[in-house]
């Protein structure tokens, strides 16, 4: 029974499909039916790359593999059981010889005044459509009004965390909304502004200092607002209050700084380090065997740093899946159980273009020589969908991007303190504790005009308005007839707007 199909679940389920060669019944749970590439998640918000090219199918790809779909709600170790919510709410239990726990992370919240309220995280894939839609919509609204101070708050962007995730957001942002300003320009002298605040002393703290060095030139060569040692005191509905003292206009707030593991692991009562679950060398929970754990929800022992525990990343997630996989093997008597050990083969950060910063075996590179090990790497670790993101890259190069809102996924339903961000969050649905919308707010959305939220509906970019053809009915409503000069759609007459009279002036309401 695998827990989570992330880099370390995906690759546990794949390893041991291959070891098992049907000897076994492998159940996989996860709340979709797809492995996210996450590192190209960027690429997605910056519309470089289509979503699904970024999203492996787990039953194509792991056809010895039982896939349930459902999130995992409780786990009852002396039972050997695994509660799980489905995706239509119904209730399912599994049984298990042998536990994977490899549920990932989520968003790492901090204790700041009203970032949960008005901040976006960037963990799944609903966050990176959501991100896509509000940037184009604000470049088209700001490129719409008169007013200057208005437009500079609706193209300035801010990104809170300086690690890989923030770096490659700003990175990519920047390129994609000058594309858009190209076709919608704005107010003469005034272009899209790109702040990345952390309160590290550089850009990617956690990487070679040469890496951090090609990426924060890259920033600010392309015109990123980079500033260190800064992050955010608070957030409100006009914009962010900085540590610095400064408050910055905005309409957009990403939340880059950082994860924390799966809250599903606390409810263990297992021992715990820093919020992940203590495993031996092996993959192990101490006192249970047949529990293993691995990727960001385990706090695994670095046997190369005596005293300290691997990072949580993808490339542990990845390499770690595979031993995990071998040791639930051995445990069955299948071969011979392995401790985890690890050499870094080097780092890649992909900014936007044909720039990266990069430093495969030691060697470091910057420019196009970095951007096409960058890709190259990208293309050899993903488990399908090559073709596909050679072809959308390629595309990417010669024609213009598409800008344009889809309107699927909305502020409401990306919160950044959830349990599920791989989900986008539907009004009245049950889950997880943290998944719903807030129980006193219509629909749990934040209030119009603030950081990461949406347009007054009736306003441009906004959803069409309720009782309106296309719309939803108002909530406890009964529903509106049309106006006596406005007839009802029917066979012979095409839908069309209801006629309003109390449609605002402003275009900010």
């Amino acid at each position: 029974m695998i827990v989570g199909a992330g880099f370390a679940g995906y690759r546990t389920a794949r390893t041991l499909s291959r070891l098992a060669k049907g000897r076994a019944e492998i159940v996989l749970l996860n709340p979709t039916d797809y492995f996210l590439y996450l590192p190209l998640l960027p690429q997605v918000a910056a519309g470089v790359l289509e979503p699904r090219r970024v999203t492996v199918s787990l039953s194509g790809t792991l056809p010895h593999v039982k896939l349930v779909l459902g999130e995992s709600d409780r786990i009852d170790l002396d039972a050997r059981q695994v509660h799980y919510t489905g995706p239509e709410g119904e209730s399912g239990t599994l049984d298990y010889d042998r536990l994977v726990l490899a549920a990932g992370s989520v968003n790492k919240l901090l204790p700041i005044p009203g970032v949960a309220e008005h901040a976006h995280g960037f963990r799944g894939l609903p966050e990176a459509l959501y991100l896509r839609d509000h940037v184009t919509r604000q470049v088209e609204l700001a490129a719409a009004t008169d007013d200057p101070g208005r437009c500079a708050s609706r193209c300035t962007f801010v990104v809170v965390g300086a690690g890989y995730t923030g770096t490659e957001v700003a990175a990519h942002g920047q390129l994609f909304t000058d594309a858009q300003v190209a076709r919608h320009p704005l107010r003469t002298g005034m272009r899209p502004r790109w702040m990345l605040l952390d309160i590290a002393d550089r850009v990617l703290p956690e990487l070679d200092e040469r890496l951090s060095r090609t990426a924060d030139t890259v920033l600010r060569e392309r015109g990123v607002d980079v500033r260190m040692g800064t992050s955010v005191k608070e957030a409100t509905h006009d914009g962010v209050l900085l540590t610095d003292g400064e408050f910055v206009d905005t309409r957009t707030l990403v939340w880059c700084v950082g994860v924390r593991p799966d809250p599903l692991v606390e409810s263990l009562g297992l021992p715990m380090e820093r919020g992940r679950l203590l495993v031996d060398p092996h993959l192990r929970v101490p006192g249970r065997p047949e529990v293993f754990a691995c990727g960001d929800a385990a706090a695994v022992p670095d046997l190369e740093k005596p005293g300290s525990y691997t990072p949580m990343t993808a490339q542990h997630a990845w390499r770690q899946g595979k031993v995990c996989a071998h040791n639930v093997a051995a445990s069955f008597g299948d071969g011979e159980r392995r401790a985890y050990r690890h050499k870094d083969m080097g780092f890649v950060v992909d900014l936007g273009g044909v720039k990266a910063a990069a430093n495969p075996l030691g060697v470091n590179l910057s420019g196009i020589a970095a951007g096409a090990v960058t890709r190259g790497y990208h293309l050899a670790a993903m488990p399908g969908n090559r073709v596909r993101v050679a072809a959308d890259w390629l595309l990417d190069a010669v024609l213009p991007r598409q800008a344009v809102q889809l309107g699927l996924v909305r502020s409401w339903s990306v919160p950044l303190d959830t349990a599920s961000p791989e989900l986008a969050r539907v009004p009245g649905k049950p889950g997880r504790p943290g998944s719903e919308p807030a129980k006193e707010q219509s629909g749990g959305e934040p209030a119009r005009n603030q950081p990461g939220g949406e347009p007054a509906r009736n306003q441009p970019g906004g959803e069409p308005a309720r009782n309106q053809p296309g719309g939803e009915p108002a909530r406890n409503q009964p529903a509106v007839t049309p106006p006596p000069d406005q007839p009802p759609p029917g066979l012979d007459v095409a839908p069309g707007p209801v006629k309003r009279t109390d449609r605002p002036t402003e275009g900010d309401s």
